[in-house]
């Protein structure tokens, strides 16, 4: 069992950045898969990063590649999205997800364990 708490949304103007992170509870958080994934008001939940347990392989959405980056920090047992270059499109509740197989995954019904989500709001 993981909890998993994010933090670090908020509003900022296009173009700038954000570090969104997600802390997580419990000894074994080096052997969950890690993603972000968010969900904008009247669409449904979507990938956008994953991170694998040796924290080597990363994988991204097409709308995100070469503007987020995701990486983890087992010590702290952190896991964090550095976006740039945000756009009003980015614009979502983003959540954090924890996932015990040893793949990485964009479907959301594959992931076990859901934070409650954190604010990003991109104005133009």
């Amino acid at each position: 069992q993981v909890q998993l708490v994010e933090s670090g949304g908020g509003l900022v103007q296009a173009g700038n950045s954000l570090r969104l992170s997600c802390a997580a509870s419990g000894r074994t958080f080096s052997t969950y898969v890690l993603a972000w994934f968010r969900q904008a008001p009247g669409k449904e939940r979507e990938f956008v990063a994953a991170i694998d347990r040796s924290d080597i392989n990363t994988y991204y959405a097409d709308s995100v590649k070469g503007r987020f980056t995701i990486a983890r920090d087992n010590a702290k047992n952190t896991v964090y999205l550095q976006m740039n270059s945000l756009k009003p499109e980015d614009t979502a509740v983003y959540y954090c997800a924890a996932r015990e197989r040893r793949i990485m995954s964009d479907s959301a019904t594959s992931y076990d364990f859901w934070g409650q989500g954190t604010q990003v709001t991109v104005s133009s």
